[in-house]
C-alpha cells in the first residue's frame, strides 16, 4: 500500500498471479483501490501491534480519520477465496472521503467488465471476479472502468469497504457482521502467533515484524516462501535491472529453515522443507535456481506493455535465471536437510537416497564454472562463493551419512572431494596480499556473497583469522556507510544498482559469529534505523539518499535480520 493509502499492487489469486491492482507499475493502466480525504491531508501509517493489520491516520484541517486495512484469514464460516477489508473510523470533526476501486485484471492487459449481481457492484474478467461491498461508505456508483463512492466520516460512525474476490468459484457476499468477525479473528490470530515466537533479545520488535512479513510471503497451499511480493521494482531508477521476485529461491532455503526453527515455527519449517524436496525432485538430479510457489520449474521470462515504476522499463514477469547453473544451490539443499534432521526431522528412504545422489553430482560438477549467487547474465566464472557452498554440500552429506540419515556408500569420495575443494579455494581463490578470499580466481575484487558460507559454517574454527580478514576486506571494498554492495565488477548488464540490504545483515551475523560482538551490535542498531515507516525493507537501498530500490518487501533481508539477531543473542550469552 502506498503512503497515501492507495492500494497500488494486488495479485489474484496468488502472489505470482496476474495483478488486479498494478498502479505501482503503471499509474494510468495498472489499476488501484484509492481511498483518501477530498481536501488536503497528511498521513501516518503503523501496523497494529504484533499483527499484519495496517492502520493509516489521515489528518485534515476539518478532522481526523483512521483507516485499518486487513486481509482476513478464513478461520471460520463461509468466506471468500480472497478478501480485503478497509475499515474507516472518524476520530474528530467531519472529513469528506472519496474512494475508487479500479480493477485491471491480468496486469491490466485484459478487458474488465463492471456490472451488478444482486444489487452488488462486481468487476470480472474471465474466471476472476471482485465484488465491492459498502457499509456506511456511500452508495457505490459504477462506471465503465471503476466502482466509486463518497461519504463523510464522523466520530462514532464506522464505515466499511470490503472486496470479496473469487477465482473460478462463486463470489461470496458476506454480511457486515461476518466480515467484522473474520477481521477480529485475524487480529487475534496474528497476536497469538507473534506472542509464541521464541526470540526475546533486544531487537524483538524488529524480529517479530520480520517474521510477520515472512508469513505474508508464504504460499499457504505449498509452504513455499516468495522472495518478494512484487515484480520489476527497479534496482536503478530508469534502468533495466527489473526482475520478477515472486518465486522461491533455493539460495534462501537454509536461511529460511534456520530462521523458522530459531523463532519456534516448526510447522512452517516442516512445510517449507517438504516443499523444497518436492520442487527439487521435479528437476533431480539438477537443482534449479528457483521454482514457482507451487513447485513447478517452468518460468519463461516475458515483458509487459506497462510504463514501469517511475518510468523504469522493462516490466518483466517470469525469471530467466531459473535454468541457470548456480552451484551454490546444492550447498543450501544439503544444509537445509541437515538443519531439518538436527531439529528432529526424519528423512524418508527416497529422500535419503536422493540426497546421497545429489552429493555424488556435486563431486562431478563442483569444478565447473557457473553463474554465481547473483545470477550474472552472460558470464560464467569459478565463483569462490559457489565453490565454498559445494564444500558445504559435501561436508553436510558426510555428516548426514555418519549419523545414518543417508546412505554412506560414497562418503569417502565426498570427503576426498570436499578436501579438494578446500585446496582449490586456498590455492586459487585467495589473495595473499590482502589475506582475503576474492570473487573468483584472478579477480581484483571481492564479493559480499562470500559472507553467506561463513554463516553456514565454511571453515569452522580453524579458519577464523582468514575469514575475519576476508570480512574486513569485504567491508572495506564494498562498504558504503552502513551498507554493502554485492560486488563492484562486471555482471553483463548496463547501469548500476544500490547496496544490497541482506548483505549488511549478513555482515552483522558474520561479525557476531567471529566474536566481534560490539561491532556487530553497533552495525545492527544502525541498520534497524533504515527500515521504512512500518519496519519493512526492500531488496536494496541508495546509500546516499536512503531511498529503497528493488522489490519489496524482500524476504531475504528479513531472514538475514532475524538470523543476525539470533546469532548476537546466542554469542552474547
Amino acid at each position: 500500500m502506498a503512503a497515501d493509502g492507495s492500494i497500488d499492487w494486488l495479485c489474484l489469486p496468488d502472489l505470482d498471479s496476474g495483478s488486479v491492482f498494478g498502479a505501482i507499475l503503471d499509474p494510468q493502466r495498472g489499476g488501484a483501490f484509492r481511498l483518501e480525504p477530498i481536501e488536503p491531508f497528511s498521513a501516518e501509517r503503523r501496523y497494529l501491534e504484533d499483527s499484519n493489520l495496517l492502520e493509516t491516520t489521515y489528518r485534515t484541517s476539518r478532522g481526523t480519520v483512521r483507516v485499518t486495512d486487513a486481509m482476513p484469514l478464513p478461520l471460520s464460516g463461509l468466506a471468500p477465496t480472497r478478501e480485503l477489508v478497509r475499515s474507516i473510523e472518524g476520530l474528530s470533526g467531519e472529513v469528506a472521503i472519496r474512494w475508487s476501486v479500479e480493477p485491471r485484471f491480468g496486469y491490466g492487459q485484459g478487458r474488465t467488465h463492471i456490472g451488478r449481481r444482486l444489487g452488488v457492484p462486481v468487476a470480472d474478467a474471465g474466471p476472476e471476479a471482485m465484488a465491492v461491498l459498502s457499509f456506511e461508505a456511500g452508495e457505490p456508483q459504477g462506471s465503465a472502468d471503476a466502482i466509486e463512492g463518497q461519504f463523510t466520516a464522523q466520530p462514532g460512525v464506522q464505515a466499511l469497504l470490503a472486496l470479496s474476490m473469487a477465482h473460478g468459484d462463486p463470489l461470496v457476499f458476506s454480511p457486515r457482521s461476518a466480515i467484522e468477525r473474520r477481521t477480529a479473528e485475524t487480529l487475534d490470530y496474528w497476536r497469538r502467533w507473534s506472542r509464541e515466537r521464541s526470540y526475546e533479545g533486544p531487537w524483538r520488535e524488529a524480529v517479530v515484524r520480520s517474521a510477520l512479513a515472512l508469513k505474508l510471503l508464504i504460499h499457504a497451499p505449498s509452504g513455499a516462501i516468495a522472495a518478494a511480493a512484487t515484480t520489476s521494482l527497479p534496482e536503478e531508477l530508469g534502468g533495466v535491472r527489473n526482475w520478477d521476485y515472486r518465486y522461491s529461491w533455493i539460495r534462501d532455503s537454509s536461511a529460511t529453515l534456520d530462521a523458522l526453527l530459531s523463532l519456534g515455527c516448526p510447522s512452517e519449517g516442516e512445510a517449507f522443507f517438504w516443499w523444497l524436496l518436492h520442487a527439487s525432485q521435479l528437476t533431480h538430479p539438477q537443482v534449479n535456481v528457483l521454482y514457482r510457489l507451487d513447485g513447478r520449474a517452468g518460468l519463461p521470462e516475458s515483458e509487459l506493455d506497462l510504463s514501469g515504476y517511475q518510468g523504469s522499463r522493462p516490466v518483466r514477469i517470469g525469471n530467466a535465471a531459473a535454468p541457470q547453473r548456480q552451484l551454490d544451490v546444492y550447498g543450501h539443499l544439503l544444509q537445509t536437510a541437515w538443519l531439518f534432521v538436527e531439529a528432529g526431522g526424519v528423512l524418508s528412504a527416497d529422500t535419503s537416497s536422493r540426497l546421497a545422489s545429489t552429493a555424488d553430482l556435486v563431486c562431478s560438477i563442483w569444478s565447473d564454472e557457473d553463474s554465481g549467487i547473483w545470477e550474472v547474465r552472460g558470464l560464467t566464472r569459478h565463483f569462490t562463493q559457489s565453490k565454498m557452498m559445494c564444500w558445504v554440500a559435501l561436508e553436510r552429506a558426510c555428516r548426514l551419512a555418519a549419523d545414518g540419515h543417508i546412505p554412506a556408500k560414497n562418503a569417502s569420495h565426498w570427503l576426498a572431494q570436499a578436501t579438494a575443494i578446500r585446496r582449490f579455494l586456498s590455492d586459487w581463490c585467495r589473495s595473499s596480499e590482502r589475506d582475503s578470499y576474492m570473487r573468483f580466481p584472478g579477480a581484483s575484487e571481492t564479493d559480499a556473497g562470500i559472507l553467506l558460507p561463513t554463516l553456514i559454517g565454511y571453515g569452522a574454527g580453524e579458519e577464523r583469522e582468514r575469514l575475519l580478514s576476508t570480512v574486513r576486506n569485504i567491508r572495506a571494498e564494498l562498504g558504503s556507510g552502513l551498507h554493502l554492495h554485492r560486488y563492484r565488477g562486471e555482471d553483463g548488464l548496463p547501469g548500476q544498482e544500490g547496496a544490497f540490504l541482506a548483505c549488511s545483515f549478513w555482515l552483522v551475523d558474520a561479525l557476531g559469529r567471529l566474536g566481534e560482538i560490539e561491532e556487530a551490535s553497533e552495525l545492527m542498531e544502525g541498520l534497524l534505523a533504515h527500515s521504512n515507516d512500518v519496519g519493512l525493507y526492500s531488496e536494496e537501498i541508495d546509500p546516499a539518499s536512503g531511498a529503497f530500490l528493488g522489490n519489496f518487501p524482500q524476504g531475504l533481508v528479513h531472514l538475514a535480520l532475524i538470523n543476525a539477531a539470533v546469532t548476537l543473542q546466542g554469542e552474547s550469552h
